[in-house]
């Protein structure tokens, strides 16, 4: 839920066929690994740093950049007001790299999170002695959330979890966020059946397909700062 990976091309000289087989017989998985699965952004700050590591056996070229949560934007279309150095670079197998994430200073809201998405995406070198042969490139592309803070909210986002009012809506369950911060849930779960949780935004309002009635105890686990997991319940009011 925290992380999402994207295949973003392939390449290939071969008949379609060779894709499904390699596609079929062999997991295909990315080799940069970015330290954390979320980025805070608090107002006032220079900059902030994100860490990459490149666990694979080969180097990779790396993009990144920041965007608004439309996954079609590329770097030269995207009106995110971060800038990301360096933008471009080659990471060498067993090492790393970081990258450090500026405001711009565009004018966002004051009174609760804006949220963004950072993008690494990943492009494997290509083996020159095999240059003549058939061959297949996947490039991946991993995004996480960037969390833009401002210095004027009330409270602690650590708490924001607790004060969501939970309600039965048609039978069904709805959570009410009426504090300034995101709220992360990876799991709601009730009368012994578990959904995939979402973000629910500040001042917003999300559904799961779960039936509840009223005073029935829900449990859900809340994703803090750090994207570590901690097991909460609620009665449905």
């Amino acid at each position: 839920m925290q992380r999402k990976h994207t295949f973003f091309f392939i390449q290939t000289l071969s008949s379609l066929c060779i894709l499904f087989l390699v596609l079929l017989s062999a997991p295909v998985k990315a080799s940069i690994v970015i330290t954390g699965t979320r980025v805070i952004y608090s107002q006032g700050e220079r900059s902030v740093s994100v860490k990459l590591n490149n666990n694979g056996k080969s180097p990779v070229l790396i993009q990144s950049w920041v965007d608004d949560g439309v996954m079609s934007k590329s770097p030269d279309t995207s009106t995110a007001p971060f800038i990301v150095t360096p933008p471009i670079n080659r990471v060498d197998p067993g090492k790393g790299q970081t990258l450090q994430i500026s405001f711009t200073g565009k004018h966002l809201p004051s009174d609760k999170e804006s949220v963004f998405w950072l993008n690494v995406l990943e492009v494997p070198a290509r083996n020159s002695a095999k240059k003549d042969d058939n061959f297949l490139q996947i490039a991946f592309r991993t995004r996480i959330k960037l969390f833009y803070r401002p210095q004027a909210l009330q409270g602690k986002s650590i708490e924001a979890p607790d004060k969501l009012e939970w309600k039965t809506v048609d039978g069904k369950l709805q959570a009410i966020n009426k504090t300034p911060w995101n709220v992360s849930i990876s799991g709601v779960k009730a009368n012994g059946k578990k959904t995939e949780g979402k973000m629910i935004a500040p001042f917003d309002a999300e559904s799961f397909p779960l039936q509840v009635r009223h005073g029935q105890t829900i449990h859900f686990d809340a994703v803090n700062d750090y994207g570590a997991v901690t097991a909460k319940s609620a009665a449905v009011q």
